[in-house]
């Protein structure tokens, strides 16, 4: 049996996983059924990616006496106003400790939109569960197919496995910490480079986080001779949810445009859980004998046994997942802090701090 053990640091809300999975599904105006602070940043945050985050801003008669009045209100203020295709009401810590009806609540304003209504709190160990619930209710009203969710919860139950092993949830208490520096790391991967050495460059990233991590890969392609660098990502644009989908298409327009080749797609931006090890078969069967992997996003989700000859090079946007990268043996360590805000409403590659690294200590090159 699993040991269980208490999580001191924070960990991701399930509430901002259904407002994130209400984006990727098209959503066009969510309703936080909950006090005007709740998910404050990351409401903010898809409002800059173009969906309309509103609240009904439950105060302290509402936690006594309920806010079925608040939620219908709002329901037709947001179809009037906003005109939507597609609403998504989200409950939160205070609407579901008293108890609240959304789904009644919700059929009884007869707004005649289509309508996912998702019941979540704060307070699950694993924030999938909001995933979870907003695809099942996505399934429900006919958004995506039975096959889809399945699907969903299959790379969902992976992704979780791979936390819990080597990521953030892998140890009750994980310092934050900012990792080696982007200059000495990017020296030594050069220094590589112009000995000869062979070179792994892999992207598994997670949805939008892409348009930043991808820069990196493409950097170390740049500055690499032709032969001497193979590429994979996950960048299959036919698998995930609709956003997604769209994030993978755009990023290999400019990919295209800028001539660079992936030699093996390793999966969807929303299977960076299994595409790892997609990528460590790969790794086994076809280049157990190259000198250095750069792996950019979930570095994590990589099993060791296919790298364990390798110089490792990772790239993360997590400060709590450092101290696991280095104690899975991850020679160097970046962490590219503050990546996640800087892909919201992008629509192509976003330079990062360790690609132009890369580039301006490229030139001066002898």
């Amino acid at each position: 049996m699993e040991e269980e053990f208490q999580i001191l640091h924070p960990r991701p809300s399930s509430i901002v996983a259904a407002l994130y999975t209400m984006r990727d599904l098209g959503v066009d105006v969510v309703i936080l059924h909950g006090p005007p602070g709740c998910s404050f940043k990351h409401a903010r945050l898809m409002e800059e990616d173009g969906m309309r985050v509103v609240t009904t801003g439950m105060g302290e008669s509402q936690f006594i006496f309920g806010g079925e009045t608040q939620l219908t209100d709002l329901l037709h203020v947001v179809a009037e106003r906003f005109k939507p295709k597609l609403i998504g009401v989200i409950g939160t810590c205070a609407s579901m400790i008293i108890g609240e009806d959304m789904q009644s609540i919700v059929a009884q304003a007869k707004i005649d939109i289509p309508t996912l209504v998702v019941d979540v709190h704060a307070g699950y160990s694993d924030n999938t569960v909001g995933v979870i619930r907003t695809l099942e209710a996505a399934e429900k009203e006919g958004i995506i197919s039975s096959e889809e969710l399945s699907h969903q919860k299959h790379i969902l139950e992976a992704a979780t496995r791979v936390e819990k092993e080597h990521g953030a949830a892998s140890k009750d208490y994980l310092p934050p910490e900012r990792g080696d520096t982007k200059y000495g790391v990017a020296r030594r991967l050069i220094e590589l480079i112009d000995c000869g050495s062979s070179g792994l460059n892999i992207m598994n990233a997670k949805k939008e986080t892409a348009y930043t991590f991808i820069d990196m890969n493409l950097a170390v392609s740049e500055i690499a001779k032709a032969d001497q660098i193979r590429t994979m990502a996950n960048l299959n644009p036919n698998i995930g949810l609709p956003r997604v989908r769209q994030y993978a298409n755009e990023i290999l327009r400019d990919l295209k445009a800028r001539g660079f080749r992936i030699d093996h797609c390793i999966g969807g931006l929303d299977e960076y859980g299994v595409a790892g090890k997609v990528a460590s078969r790969l790794i086994k069967e076809r280049y157990a004998d190259y000198d250095f992997a750069v792996i950019t996003g979930v570095p994590h989700a990589l099993p060791m046994d296919a790298l364990k000859n390798m110089e490792i090079f990772s790239i993360t946007n997590g400060p709590r997942q450092v101290e696991p990268l280095k104690e899975m043996g991850h020679q160097h360590v970046i962490v590219e802090l503050d990546l996640h805000p800087k892909n919201h409403g992008v629509h192509s590659i976003v330079e990062s701090e360790f690609g132009a690294t890369l580039r301006e200590l490229s030139q001066n090159r002898v």
